[in-house]
């Protein structure tokens, strides 16, 4: 009988609440909105930045040629390469992201320097002549909105 009042013994199934671990997948989808929002102004902003720094080069290096000629002018009287009268006096320039080509003019009397870029500047050019007149012949694309060529100036940032 002893067996009859003992209570049966109940089993206590203890499901607890069990601390989350993890994300959920609107947290998630909410990070990576914000990371396409400001990918999508960044990426843009740095590519143009590396653009004009290698347009700056580019341009720096048309200014140092031009400076040559003209100390060459003043050492000789012309132009022209001692070795040979059909070329100019300074070499062409090739880079990575741009090349500087040079062609006589007025019997060596004068000159044209160009600098055609490529790579990240592909489509921009630059001249320069023994005058001293900057010229921006081409831009890249994106650049030339608004912008009427040929400009009597070096154009260095978007819209002019």
């Amino acid at each position: 009988m002893r067996d009859r009042l003992t209570a049966p013994k109940i089993q206590i199934n203890s499901r607890l609440p069990q601390k989350q671990s993890g994300f959920t997948l609107i947290e998630v989808m909410i990070v990576v909105a914000i990371l396409a929002i400001l990918m999508a102004v960044a990426v843009p902003n740095y590519v143009d930045y590396m653009r004009r720094g290698a347009l700056a080069d580019m341009l720096s290096e048309l200014q140092d040629v031009k400076l040559r000629m003209e100390q060459r002018f003043g050492d000789n009287r012309d132009y022209a390469s001692t070795s040979d009268t059909t070329k100019c006096a300074v070499a062409d320039v090739t880079k990575t992201n741009y090349a500087l080509s040079c062609v006589l003019t007025n019997a060596s009397q004068g000159f044209t320097y160009t600098a055609t870029g490529s790579g990240t500047i592909a489509g921009f050019s630059y001249t320069t002549n023994e005058a001293g007149t900057k010229a921006t012949t081409a831009l890249g694309a994106g650049w030339d909105s608004g912008v009427t060529l040929p400009a009597a100036r070096w154009i260095t940032k978007k819209g002019g």
